[in-house]
């Protein structure tokens, strides 16, 4: 593993704990101002900081009545100066999990490196479809 692949792996931890705990200013720390989001729950589409910032209010209050959010698997691919990652997450509640242990949520990242700096500049989340 590279120095920026760790680095970056450390940053979606970081990320994920953060959302874990509700800690708004740590979930903003590592992202773009320009990021744009694609998302599960309306709204769909969100760009810039302000924006994604938005979005997580409801969530945090999703995690308080008992869903959880933590990575299951991580893969990291750095370049120079742009990166991405994808990983699957357990996402949901005992509820959910009970419908549907297997379910992950997935989710994609595209980073991108300023002044030795990396940054999230996209961000996307989805749930594989199921059949009836």
């Amino acid at each position: 593993m590279t120095g920026d692949e760790a680095a970056i792996r450390a940053l979606i931890d970081r990320w994920a704990k953060a959302v874990h705990a509700g800690d708004m200013d740590a979930v903003l720390a590592d992202h773009a101002e320009d990021i744009v989001m694609f998302d599960v729950p309306p709204p769909n589409e969100v760009r810039g900081k302000t924006a994604y910032r938005e979005t997580w209010p409801v969530f945090f209050d999703y995690q308080r009545r008992g869903a959880v959010f933590e990575i299951v698997a991580l893969e990291v691919t750095a370049g120079y100066d742009v990166a991405f990652a994808h990983a699957l997450l357990r996402c949901g509640t005992d509820e959910d999990f009970r419908r549907d242990p297997d379910n992950r949520l997935r989710l994609t990242l595209g980073l991108r490196k300023t002044n030795d700096r990396w940054a999230v500049a996209h961000e996307h989340h989805s749930f594989p479809l199921r059949s009836a």
